[in-house]
């Protein structure tokens, strides 16, 4: 006599379909987060990944305000042990005989003096491995291919890396899937940001002379004609080296990609003599274009959009982690109201919306304006003339939803740099002409891909 059918589990329906509180579509530091989150709170939570951590991504340096983050989360002890302190920022400009250097103490908050570069793939891990041990069903290598939404939740369609399919019914759905952007793509509310527009080469490298001392951990931001790099020392050696350039430049390559690379690094004196004697690992130099965009919106009855998933903007101030944490922590209050009060969700959508534009317009301004000889002139020589400086380092350091009083003296500082710009004219609109002419689109790059020497 043969056995009956098991009765489905818990978590599954008669038809195989699975079901969840809370499906969270990208493992990354916004999904992870909220994934832990949402779980403390007991809700039923599957986290799900198209990779296996760990997995390479770029985005190293973290912010000050990080840190509160992390210790809310209960991993500060852990990205301590992975990380390398950062105690402030270097600015290397070739129109200036010196660099300049500023600390995170010299914000308007003394109590967030450092942060930490990290390897993305390690402080990932990490913070994926905390959502399951905080109760989230995790699962990797598991790509979410399409999701629709009823009056009731929603249902996502996924295949795993051996082809077979697998299906969720949600209450709610939070696509945290990075620059993927999912349900942006999906709803066709993805917008390409026409203000900024820029590619990047990067690679890590061994053997690279770095700052001395307490500087060895900073980030050095260094500009070149075609744009900026950025100079990220690494816990374990290496050092993560980027170009940030305009499209038109590396579409003027004519050569294998390692060594367009090493003759653009050449452009800058000062990287070039740092990495002299530097070896390139693996040999592997990686592209990515499409910078810069945002989706018409972040949220919805029944999802929301978490970091990426939402909006990028230029890294130069490397505030993606710490605005893709920190949406997560508002998101997860977001979903709090959605399952347990919804009446009160419509207010609750409003606040978020607001929020999460807040932090990518304070840095596009700075962003916007960041290869204009004006700001370079008062980034290469910082004064604090009515704490404009302090003010200046609180935004760096990611002190941007708090109460600190800084926001008179960021006023101050913009008021200063129209002020000198138009002391200056002739050089603000040379400034102007050649930015609108650097952002023109080229065609970008799709995606993220990984490219060794031919």
């Amino acid at each position: 006599m043969p056995l009956p059918n098991p009765s489905p589990t818990a978590h599954e329906t008669a038809s195989n379909e699975e079901n969840c509180d809370v499906l969270v579509i990208g493992g990354g530091p916004a999904g992870s987060t909220i994934a832990a989150l949402l779980a403390q709170q007991g809700r039923d939570v599957v986290l799900l990944e198209k990779e296996h951590h760990p997995r390479f991504h770029i985005g190293e340096s973290l912010l000050p305000a990080n840190v509160a983050l992390f210790e809310r989360l209960g991993v500060r002890e852990q990205v301590d042990r992975i990380g390398m302190t950062k105690w402030g920022i270097e600015f290397v400009s070739p129109e200036h005989d010196h660099c300049s250097y500023v600390e995170f103490t010299e914000a308007w908050d003394k109590t967030m003096p450092s942060a930490w570069q990290v390897r993305r793939s390690e402080l990932d891990e990490l913070l994926f491995r905390n959502a399951a041990a905080r109760g989230a069903r995790t699962l990797e290598g598991c790509k979410v291919r399409d999701v629709r939404f009823d009056d009731a939740g929603a249902t996502a369609q996924a295949q795993l890396e051996d082809g077979s399919q697998r299906s969720w019914r949600a209450r709610f759905v939070v696509d945290a899937t990075g620059r993927d952007t999912l349900l942006a793509n999906k709803f066709r509310s993805k917008e390409k940001n026409p203000a900024h527009n820029s590619t990047a080469l990067f690679g890590h490298f061994r053997n690279v002379r770095r700052l001395e001392g307490k500087r060895e951990g900073n980030i050095s931001i260094c500009w070149f004609p075609h744009g900026w790099f950025w100079f990220i020392p690494l816990a374990d050696g290496t050092t993560s080296v980027g170009a940030v350039c305009w499209p038109y430049y590396l579409k003027s390559r004519d050569k294998p990609l390692a060594e367009f690379f090493r003759d653009t690094i050449a452009l800058c004196p000062e990287l070039a003599d740092r990495l002299k004697d530097a070896t390139l690992v693996d040999g592997a130099v990686h592209a990515t274009g499409n910078f810069s965009y945002s989706s018409t919106h972040a949220t919805g009855e029944r999802y929301l959009m978490l970091g990426d998933a939402f909006t990028f903007i230029d890294p130069m101030f490397s505030s993606g982690v710490y605005l893709a944490m920190h949406s997560a922590f508002d998101g997860a209050e977001l979903v709090a109201t959605a399952l347990d009060r919804p009446d009160a969700l419509a207010a609750e959508r409003k606040a978020f919306e607001a929020m999460m534009r807040k932090g990518p317009r304070e840095y596009s301004w700075f962003i916007y304006r960041v290869t204009n000889p004006t700001i370079r002139d008062m980034f290469m020589h910082p004064a604090n003339p009515l704490r404009i400086k302090e003010a200046l380092m609180s935004l760096l350091a990611g002190d941007i939803y708090g109460s600190t009083p800084m926001w008179g003296a960021l006023r101050m500082f913009k008021f200063v740099y129209y002020l000198v710009s138009l002391r200056y004219l002739r050089r603000t609109w040379r400034g102007w002409r050649r930015h609108r002419y650097n952002i023109r689109d080229m065609g970008q790059l799709k995606g993220e891909t990984i490219l060794k020497p031919e």
